[in-house]
């Protein structure tokens, strides 16, 4: 951005910004019914949550499989956004990397469900598998190196290991109320602390 443009240009940026805050509370919108009545829910729920017209969305979102996609990015999004501000915010990174895990628990167990919808359409899947692993192996990576160089858990600690564990953890998770895949992975997080002597 360069601020030679100010004055007549200002309308526009501002104008993107809530058309972008509009598709974010439309998406936030969409992920909380899909995640309450499946993603076959009315359009219309969507619309109503969200306080738009179903035609709003067929604007942004053509098809189906268009909404289910950039639901999932968003909640990719918010995952990866959340590492950074953890770090930024905990008392240590060990702490950071357990709400953060705990995130991705969350994600997986709750909003995982989308990405088996668009299995059927594989290279859509494995695009958005893509997506999942680009943003979110760095921010994984970012808060094990911080965890290791603070001290705090073994320095020998893969992000890719670490998140295909606790995906492993959550798998079948959301249907059995049994299990808690929150606490299982807590105690994995637990378990990198570098043992005191």
């Amino acid at each position: 951005m360069n601020d030679g443009d100010k004055g007549a240009g200002q309308a526009a940026p501002s104008r993107r910004k809530d058309a972008r805050r509009n598709q974010k509370a439309l998406l936030d919108a969409a992920a909380a019914v899909f995640v309450a009545s499946g993603v076959e829910a009315p359009v219309r729920d969507i619309a109503a949550k969200a306080g738009v017209g179903v035609g709003t969305i067929y604007r942004h979102f053509p098809t189906r499989a268009d909404l289910i996609i950039g639901v999932y990015r968003h909640q990719v999004d918010a995952c990866a956004d959340a590492g950074p501000a953890l770090l930024a915010t905990s008392p240590s990174p060990h702490s950071a990397l357990g709400q953060w895990i705990n995130l991705f628990v969350d994600f997986l167990v709750t909003k995982h469900g989308l990405a088996a919808v668009l299995q059927a359409d594989n290279t859509g899947f494995e695009a958005l598998h893509a997506y999942f692993l680009d943003r979110l192996l760095p921010v994984c990576t970012e808060l094990l190196e911080a965890a290791a160089v603070a001290g705090e858990i073994r320095p020998d600690i893969d992000a890719y290991q670490l998140m295909r564990g606790v995906g492993n953890l959550c798998i079948g998770a959301e249907s059995d109320p049994r299990y808690d895949a929150r606490r299982m992975a807590g105690l994995l997080v637990t378990g990198l602390r570098r043992p005191h002597h």
